[in-house]
């Protein structure tokens, strides 16, 4: 099997993995705050595990710089996964997923308007068309804006999470000779002690089986599918990258519908095309992205020049 080809079934797979979150998520019966400490708790056991068995924190590579910038993404993952959660259930997993997934274009956006990154009329018009498409996903009509309610809240915090995301995936990309996965160990660390104090463990005694579903939140969506993108980031291009990276929107759909009966309408379903165009358009147009691992003897290739923060993912 050729390095391309095995990077493209890690990331395919990691990309399926992704679109079963919302089904782990609202199968814990947790609260979202519960739902995220839980998930960065199992997961940095996970990561941390996997790291230290690498033999990387020896040679860490973070400096003061680069270990704020760390924690300051980790804040942002943090309460995007928070928000994100929350609009799994006030709208659905389908449509929030939908929604979240317009991540590129703030990245594009707030990297135009924080850093004064050039901005292309082409880039701007895809932008436009994306969220033409998000309109009609979203399924809002103007009674929702009259009466309120909590699917307009979901729609609003899908779009909060997303615009997170791309503030995490900015600041992450200005990290530079530390590998993804410490970073992404240092994100999932920070959450512990910043959603302890949200976190409801009274709202717990009743979980039952809920606590499988919270472990593989963070064991297999934290720590399994990290692993397998990053690796699979070191051996693909970005044009692959993006393009697999809809899969998992794909797959979201497909467990909404086959487990809880929900399935976006026929006019939702024709801002799907605009928003997976125009994602495509604006990403493939970026230049690539440069935050290689340390490089010394001892140090493979594996994950470098990509950035911690995942691609068009749930994070």
């Amino acid at each position: 099997m050729t390095p391309e080809l095995k990077g493209t079934a890690q990331l395919t797979t990691a990309m399926m993995l992704s679109g079963t979150l919302g089904v782990f998520v609202v199968e814990s019966g947790a609260p979202p705050f519960d739902v995220v400490f839980f998930r960065v708790l199992f997961g940095a056991l996970a990561l941390g595990g996997y790291v230290t068995a690498r033999g990387w924190l020896r040679d860490h590579g973070f400096t003061p710089r680069t270990l704020g910038l760390a924690v300051l993404g980790g804040v942002f993952i943090v309460f995007n996964w928070v928000l994100l959660f929350q609009s799994y259930r006030n709208t659905s997993i389908s449509v929030a997923t939908v929604v979240y997934h317009t991540q590129p274009f703030y990245v594009v956006l707030l990297g135009a308007l924080l850093f004064r990154e050039r901005l292309t009329a082409a880039k701007a018009g895809w932008i436009a068309v994306a969220f033409a498409g998000l309109i009609l996903v979203s399924g809002v009509t103007p009674g929702d804006f009259a009466g309120g309610g909590s699917y307009l809240t979901g729609i609003g915090q899908a779009l909060a999470a997303a615009l997170l995301y791309g503030l995490s995936t900015l600041v992450t990309k200005r990290i530079t000779g530390v590998r993804p996965h410490l970073i992404a160990l240092v994100q999932v660390l920070v959450g512990i002690p910043l959603l302890l104090p949200f976190a409801d463990f009274g709202a717990m005694s009743g979980t039952g089986w809920g606590w499988g579903w919270l472990a593989g939140l963070g064991l297999i969506h934290t720590g399994v599918m990290y692993v397998l993108m990053y690796a699979a980031y070191a051996k693909l291009p970005t044009s692959k990258i993006a393009v697999l990276a809809f899969v998992y929107p794909a797959v979201a759909m497909v467990m909404d519908w086959a487990v809880y009966g929900h399935h976006i309408g026929l006019v939702q379903a024709l801002g799907v095309p605009l928003i997976v165009t125009a994602s495509l358009k604006v990403t493939l147009a970026r230049p690539r992205v440069s935050a290689p691992a340390p490089r010394t003897a001892a140090h493979a290739p594996e994950a470098a020049s990509r950035p911690a923060t995942p691609v068009a993912s749930e994070a």
